[in-house]
């Protein structure tokens, strides 16, 4: 699993960079002070769903099986939060909801551990999240994994992530390399609580410029290369960002969060994508009285379940 820590020798402990999530030293040691210990693969007690690691390089996937598994099952590649700068596919909230949705659908889960900023800058983390991808849709290949071989139905392949992760699913979802296969090779994909931002504000965002430079500041700090804050990867509707006509999806699900300052970007993003389409294939779900990522911190709550029971509708649906 992709590292939350980096290896340097502790020297001069003046702080260069906090950004709460992460935090860089002058002697070059990171430390990620909001991330919970990993947790490891196995059967979930709750669910009865089994998960394992697959190494795949300078990256890896954990995969997750629902007990008594259908001969062929949806699969959902999924992709964490955290800024793009921490959290992993073995930090506990990501890996409860992954057993819970896995098991809720059922669906075979595919749980990208990308590499992070800044040890690794964007754009490494698309760059795994594209070639995990792109190992799930070979997964009839001679060579593939047992559990996808055996139980991964390639027609129903879904994009899902929160956050950051969100973030990468339109990245992916909008990639040159499956924009260019036909018929679309993802059935749909879900953005939840979707990282997006602009230097021009949508909605109810704050308008002041330095309000505006804030909500940049971590994005500008992951992908030190960016054009800046409307770099498309940030801000799909900005000039020059890839057609959202041409998603490489037939579906989109976005969720958003009353009380997240993402939710007026949400909107948007679904209002864009919709009306690119022509209104087709675009859902938009907004949960009243929660904020950002709400369902990693109480996933035993009726909004918890709310979300997910929409989630597995969007999967489910013929």
């Amino acid at each position: 699993m992709a590292s939350n820590t980096a290896q340097v020798p502790e020297g001069d402990d003046e702080i260069l960079h906090d950004h709460g999530i992460v935090r860089v030293y002058k002697s070059g040691r990171v430390e990620r002070p909001l991330a919970a210990p990993p947790v490891a693969p196995g059967v979930d007690a709750a669910t009865g769903v089994e998960s394992k690691d697959v190494n795949l390089g300078h990256y890896s996937v954990r995969l997750y099986l629902p007990p008594a598994a259908a001969s062929k099952l949806p699969i959902i590649v999924y992709v964490h939060g955290g800024g793009f700068v921490a959290e992993s596919a073995a930090s506990p909230g990501c890996h409860r909801f992954l057993n819970t949705l896995a098991a809720a659908c059922p669906a075979l889960g595919v749980s990208v551990d990308y590499r992070l900023a800044p040890e690794h800058p964007l754009p490494a983390a698309y760059d795994d999240c594209l070639a995990a991808l792109k190992w799930t849709l070979s997964s009839s290949a001679a060579d593939a994994d047992p559990w996808l071989a055996a139980h991964g139905d390639l027609d129903r392949v879904f994009l899902a992530g929160d956050s950051a992760g969100a973030n990468a699913c339109h990245h992916l979802a909008v990639h040159p390399d499956l924009v260019a296969l036909t018929p679309p090779p993802i059935k749909g994909a879900v953005l939840i609580h979707p990282w997006f931002w602009g230097a021009e504000a949508v909605g109810g965002e704050p308008r002041h410029p330095a309000a505006r430079a804030a909500g940049a500041r971590l994005w500008l700090f992951a992908c030190p290369g960016s054009a800046g804050i409307d770099d498309p990867r940030m801000n799909p509707t900005a000039p020059g960002a890839p057609a959202l006509a041409t998603m490489a999806c037939e579906r989109v699900l976005v969720c958003a969060a009353e009380h997240d300052f993402l939710r007026w970007r949400a909107r948007a993003y679904a209002e864009a994508v919709a009306a690119a389409r022509g209104g087709d294939g675009v859902e938009m779900m907004e949960t009243e009285g929660e904020g950002h990522v709400f369902y990693i911190f109480n996933p035993d709550g009726d909004k918890a379940r709310e979300m997910v029971h929409r989630i597995v509708a969007f999967v489910n649906a013929p």
